[in-house]
Order: structure tokens, then sequence, then C-alpha cells
């Protein structure tokens, strides 16, 4: 699927349009008597702000249902379906709202806040929450945060598209009481972004640990597809939101171009499902695991998932967060890593930069832009080189610094037989040459491109680490 046009802000919704996806979301739930919300509209919701309000729900046939939220109103009747849906105007902040609806009955949710949701998706690395985390416990003692909401969905897989979200949480302010089960990526993304900005930021936590990333692309009619998207995603597309987080891969680790092909599906799919546009949609590339290997070719386990998820990065409006310095070499065989604050701060520098203008903020390492040769060497340009170059360390939730008289490592060169060899890497100004005395003509480069390439230390003096690459496709 190809991503759709890219826009800054959701559409108003065309009355034929909000009918028919509010039919596609909502005629799987028998009509009641009762006006009756989906179960993501909760007390201490969060609602996106500067876009349209879609709020819906179910009353029986014929029934008036009026939505008021924050002097603003807006009526509807009830289709023969047992369905209604209206829409809000946008508005731009608020807290301390109540969210009313009126049928045959009236119902009120208290404690509503106005700010910018983020869906918080993938596999157990975007679930594990923030009580098993690295240094989480200074954290948790202080995380009294208002602004910062989450709610959190259970395990649910189907075969057709769902109505109703299944929350296994509703939605809860952020206090040391209930922190500790938050998403811990979502939480330090979340965090930095509203103490930063100052705007509300809201986590819907939506993952599932050990999955793949098929399940959750909106793809009908193809077998052990879209299970999840279904159960899990299709019922909130009805509700704006800012963007989403992706933290995924470790269950599709052997793929390579296939794995670039599945997100352009998955990320396409999504932003057609929201009819929002390109809204960002930021992810993390997979850390360290297993063991550190010395052969200099590479290219074993997670390598080419990490070229496919750094591919991912020519689709619109996509941003990724490189952690490959972030599992010290104990925790090698922990598919887990517990630092979790140096996923969610560098996610949040895609936002930071992208989404609330703070256009002079470095995004990302050095990522791979060109190779030459000059004479036995070769010459490698990146893209993000930030404020210069920089051979760097970093340990534990520490940031990187300057290793001064160490050498750039995971460096290797090959000629035109295909022989890799450790390399001499050098920086020099923005970029970096390459060489080895085994290697007299030079054609190619890989840098950290194994399953678990520890030691790997090209950094930009933001103290963001270069991306794994390599300049060949052998």
């Amino acid at each position: 699927m190809k991503p759709t046009p890219a826009t800054h802000r959701r559409r108003s919704i065309p009355a034929i349009l909000l009918a028919s996806a509010s039919l596609a979301v909502l005629t799987s739930t028998p009509a009641t008597a009762d006006v009756r919300l989906p179960k993501i509209f909760t007390d201490d919701m969060m609602l996106q702000r500067d876009l349209p309000l879609h709020v819906w729900g179910w009353a029986d046939a014929g029934e008036a249902v009026s939505v008021t939220l924050a002097g603003k109103s807006a009526t509807t009747k009830t289709a023969d379906s047992g369905t209604w849906s209206l829409e809000l105007p946008a508005v731009k902040a608020g807290e301390n709202l109540e969210l009313t609806v009126h049928g045959n009955n009236s119902l009120t949710l208290k404690n509503i806040i106005i700010g910018d949701l983020w869906v918080c998706s993938g596999q157990s690395n975007m679930e594990m929450t923030l009580g098993g985390c690295l240094g989480a416990a200074d954290d948790i003692k202080t995380a009294d945060l208002p602004k910062i909401r989450r709610i959190k969905f259970n395990h649910v897989q189907s075969a057709t598209p769902e109505s109703d979200a299944p929350t296994a949480t509703p939605w809860q302010v952020c206090t040391p009481q209930t922190a500790a089960n938050f998403t811990a990526v979502g939480f330090y993304f979340a965090r930095d972004i509203q103490q930063k900005t100052g705007v509300p930021i809201g986590i819907i936590d939506d993952n599932w640990g050990g999955t793949a990333i098929e399940p959750w692309v909106p793809t009908a009619g193809t077998a052990g597809w879209s299970s999840m998207f279904n159960a899990m995603i299709h019922p909130i597309v009805a509700l704006p939101i800012k963007g989403a987080l992706w933290y995924q891969g470790e269950s599709n680790g052997g793929e390579g171009d296939t794995y670039y092909e599945k997100m352009r599906s998955l990320i396409g799919g999504w932003r057609q499902q929201w009819h929002q546009g390109d809204f960002p949609f930021y992810f993390a590339q997979l850390a360290n695991f297993q063991a550190v290997s010395d052969d200099p070719a590479g290219g074993n386990g997670w390598a080419k998932l990490r070229d496919a998820q750094t591919k991912s990065l020519t689709i619109p409006n996509t941003g990724m967060a490189v952690i490959t310095d972030t599992v010290p070499l104990a925790e090698r065989d922990d598919i887990h890593p517990k630092n979790k604050v140096d996923v969610g701060l560098r996610l949040a520098r895609w936002a930071l930069a992208r989404d609330y203008g703070q256009k002079s903020l470095e995004v990302s390492g050095p990522l791979f832009k060109t190779l030459t040769i000059e004479g036995g060497k070769a010459r490698l340009a990146f893209d993000h080189t930030g404020a210069g170059l920089m051979v760097g360390k970093k340990a534990g939730r520490t940031p990187a610094a300057e290793a001064p008289g160490e050498k750039l490592q995971r460096f290797a060169i090959a000629g035109a037989d295909k022989k890799w060899f450790w390399a001499d890497a050098v920086i020099d100004g923005n970029t970096v040459t390459v060489s080895s005395p085994e290697v007299k003509e030079p054609v190619a480069v890989r840098y950290a491109f194994q399953m678990n390439p520890d030691g790997a230390n090209l950094y930009n003096r933001d103290g963001l680490p270069a991306s794994p690459f390599r300049s060949d496709t052998w």
C-alpha cells in the first residue's frame, strides 16, 4: 500500500464518509435502549487538540443523541443499525472538561483533557513497563504528571474488523501510583515532550509481546494477516490522533527487504484507515542481541532487518531511533533491553523537531549517504552529521560523550572479489575514510552490520549513534 498524500491536519470528514466509517466501525454491536459509548471513552480521557472530534456509539434506532464538550454541541439521530456518530468542532486546549452525551439516558465523562494522542504499538519492547526498566525507580516516584494520560488494550485477535476497543485499563492520569505499568518507551517519549512543550500527551498503549508485523497490517483477504489490526487498531481509527510509535521487528528478525515492504503496508494502511494523511510514524531500530561476531562480512541475524528498517525512512514523515549503543555486553542475551529511556528520548527528538517546532534539534545520528573511492581508500559521507562527527562512548543511561584517543570500530571493507576485512576508519571533517592493507582497490564498506555490533562507536556531537549500514547490495 502507498501512503496517502501528505497533510499536516486531519481533514474534516464529509458526512457520507463519516456515515460509512461509522457503519464499518459499529455494525457488529447490537442496539441497546441506553445510549452507550465505545470503551475508549472514559473519565480522565485525552482527546486530540486542533482536529475535529469524532464521537460515536450505540442507542435505539431513531433515538436523538447530542454530545457537548467545552461549550460546543452536536446532535444526530441513531441509524436503523443502532449506531450513531457525530463530529464536534476542534478544540485547541482545555483541562478538567466534561463530555456529556444525552439520549434516552445521559452520560458524563469527567476530567477530560485536550492534547496530543500517540498510538504506541508493536511487540514486547513497546509493551515493556516502566517498572521493569533500568533506573526507573526515581522516574516512578516523581511521575506526578497530570498532563500525561494512558489507556491500555487487552490482547485480542479477530478475523473481521471489530467495533469496540478491547480495553484492559481505562484512561489513567500519570501518577507515582500508576506510572509503573505504563509502556516505558511511551512514558519517556511523553514526559520529554510534555515537559519541553507544555502540551498534554496521551498514550494509547496498544501492543502485544512476541507478535510479528503481519497481524498489525490492515490487509484484507490475506490469510494469518490483520487479526490484531482488526481487534486492537480498527476500533479506534475514528479517533483523531497525533501520530504513532512502533517498536517491533524481533519476530521478523530473519528478514530483509520483505520487512521494508511490510512496513510500507503497515504505515500506508494505518494512514488510509485514519484519514489523516501522512501522520507522523516514528519507530525504533532493533538493539544489540546475542553473541558478538568476529566476521567482518557480517550480515547475520538482525543485520538485514536493521537495514530494512533504515530503508523505511524513505516512507514520508517517518523517523527512526538508533539504539545499538543501549545494551551493555553483559546483557547481550536479553531480548528486552532494560534501558528504555534512550529509546523514548530519541523517538521524542523526531517529534520535537518535526511536530513541535524545535527545528534546530538534530533528530538522528549519522545516516550513510554516499561512498567515493580515492586511491586505496573509501570516503563515506553522511546525512545528520549534526554538530560534527566524533568517536563516542556511552554507558547506561548517561548521554554519549566523546572518547578521545579511541579509534572507530566495526568498519569493514571489500574489493570486487567480495572478501571482507576489518578496516581502519578515520574521521575527516564530516566524512569518514576507510581503508585496509588487505584491500588495494576497495569498492564497498559495511559498518556495524552484525546481529550484535557491540563496540560500534561513530556518533555525531549531538550524542546520537550512527545507524548500521552497508554500501553494497551483495
